[in-house]
């Protein structure tokens, strides 16, 4: 029988190898008193001699912060690099910057780059897909965070990852609740493809709390792309139910960027917001100053996104739910929705 391995250590434990590590290679982000008990039981029992250079490695600091994000031309995702960049200067920390063009192969490439360059921690920044996708990136940052690196996601949790989770529901169904109250009660839902957590979070909870007021809730309009081009292409189908004659629709597009689409596309169409389609989106992304009309929309605060995700890694502040406060949305009623 060979030397064991780490990988062997955390199999007879029956945890993941990132936990493993963590307990064996002296990682400041310490596991619960049980695991830790169970890790070393089976590194005992296995006869397993800790490797001195992965405990190094643990411990070793480069001042890189690997930060990839999907699109950073989309101002969703430059606005939390701005928050990340902020917060990495004034602790000594050069950000490393990849964007993936929402290519979930290319995000974990860039993982591994991060990784091989040694980078203290990374943060991946994104909407989570669905099946192999998602679980290739979680081996990845497991592996990462195995030789001692620190891993958190923006998004939905992923693998052992610490995460830092965008209110997308509470800010949806918000959204819904100040629609209400304006008087709307025939809604449409313009949402990215299914594999798109994101999209089906705000979506599902925007029509849950929509239908719960009385409003009606037609079905969805799926767009192709989660994107403003996606958003442009879903006008075909908003336009057909702006002329049914059962009344004017308000349309929630599930970010503002998709919302921006969708109202050129209806412009060209020949119908005019709030005229005859009435359009709310999600993010408040900055570039809604210069958009007419004014777009009803969820103020998220993006940089404090980015903020708290270098905390996170850093280990300077607990991870942050949905319900965190310094995560708080706000509802902005504004012209597109007659507000």
């Amino acid at each position: 029988m060979g030397r064991p391995r780490l990988q062997d250590v955390a199999a007879r434990a029956g945890v993941s190898l990132a936990t493993a590590s963590r307990v064996l290679n002296g990682s400041s982000r310490t596991p619960a008193p049980a695991l830790v008990e169970r890790v070393r039981a089976a590194a005992a029992e296995l006869g397993y001699v800790v490797n001195a250079q992965a405990q190094a490695l643990a411990k070793a600091r480069t001042g890189l912060l690997g930060l990839v994000v999907q699109d950073i031309s989309d101002p969703y995702f430059s606005s939390i690099a701005a928050g990340a960049q902020a917060q990495a200067r004034p602790h000594g920390l050069q950000l490393l910057l990849a964007s993936t063009d929402r290519d979930p192969a290319a995000e974990r490439e860039a993982v591994d780059a991060f990784a091989a360059h040694r980078a203290d921690a990374i943060v991946v920044v994104g909407t989570r897909w669905t099946g192999d996708d998602d679980a290739a990136l979680a081996e990845a940052l497991g592996r990462y965070a195995a030789a001692g690196g620190r891993a958190v996601v923006v998004g939905q949790p992923l693998g052992e990852a610490a995460v830092v989770r965008p209110p997308n529901a509470p800010g949806s169904r918000a959204l819904a609740e100040a629609l209400l109250g304006q008087g709307h009660r025939r809604f449409v839902v313009v949402t990215g493809p299914d594999r798109v957590v994101t999209a089906r979070e705000r979506a599902d909870a925007f029509t849950a709390a929509a239908e719960a007021g009385g409003g009606h809730v037609e079905p969805a309009v799926v767009a192709g792309q989660f994107s403003r081009d996606g958003g442009y292409g879903a006008a075909a189908e908003v336009t057909r139910l702006a002329r049914d004659g059962a009344g004017r629709p308000c349309v929630f597009a599930v970010t503002d960027v998709m919302a921006i689409g969708l109202i050129a596309g209806l412009r060209d169409a020949g119908l005019a917001v709030p005229r005859d389609v009435l359009v709310a989106g999600f993010d408040d992304i900055p570039t809604l100053r210069d958009h007419v009309p004014a777009l009803t929309t969820v103020r998220v605060p993006l940089e404090e996104i980015g903020r708290r995700a270098v905390l996170v890694a850093l280990g300077e502040a607990d991870e942050a739910g949905e319900a965190d406060p310094a995560l708080a949305t706000q509802v902005l009623l504004r012209e597109s929705t007659g507000g």
